[in-house]
């Protein structure tokens, strides 16, 4: 098998890891067991992944993660719009 498939496909499948959560509280407008840190420290982690994809010019590592970053910015913006105040 091709590496770059390999990588495409495991970085698609992690990639999409928070998509239900975020279908989740998009539907329910609920966002009380999320925690703001690992939001937070998850979308650090994955742009550094990101960052590093373009440095070693790896398409797999940087798509993979900056759909991942967008998922969880997405998250970053929900758990914003409905917490609780």
């Amino acid at each position: 098998m091709n590496e770059n498939i390999l990588g495409l496909v495991a970085g698609g499948i992690t990639s999409v890891a928070m998509l239900p959560q975020l279908i989740k509280v998009l539907k329910e407008k609920n966002v009380e067991d999320l925690s703001l840190m690992m939001i937070a420290v998850l979308i650090v982690g994955l742009s550094l992944w990101v960052w590093y994809g373009i440095l070693k010019d790896e398409l797999p590592i940087i798509l993979s993660n900056a759909f991942a970053v967008l998922v969880n910015i997405g998250l970053l913006l929900a758990y914003f719009k409905y917490r609780q105040k």
